[in-house]
């Protein structure tokens, strides 16, 4: 008998919902204290998941979840920085 594989589920820091791994994308502070968008989910440090969508990611903003899950303070270039990679994935 084959069992079923367990699929990796993370919570968006936007709308707070349960997906899996693949339908969402890593928001990473490296440990020299950067902000990237990780694509392939597997650089070091530390990470929040969010959906591939604009809205959530104007909710973690707005409500800071991104600093929080962080844990750390953001400055408002890196929201700019993170806004047009979003836009640049969308198209």
């Amino acid at each position: 008998m084959k069992t079923k594989s367990k699929i990796p589920m993370r919570q968006c820091i936007g709308c707070r919902e349960m997906k899996s791994k693949k339908e969402m994308i890593r928001v990473l502070k490296t440990p020299e204290d950067e902000i990237i968008l990780d694509a392939t989910g597997k650089k070091n440090g530390r990470g929040a998941y969010l959906c591939f969508s604009r809205e959530c990611l104007e909710k973690a903003i707005k409500s800071h979840g991104l600093e929080r899950s962080l844990k750390a303070s953001i400055p408002d270039e890196v929201y700019q920085s993170l806004k047009k990679e979003f836009e640049a994935i969308e198209k």
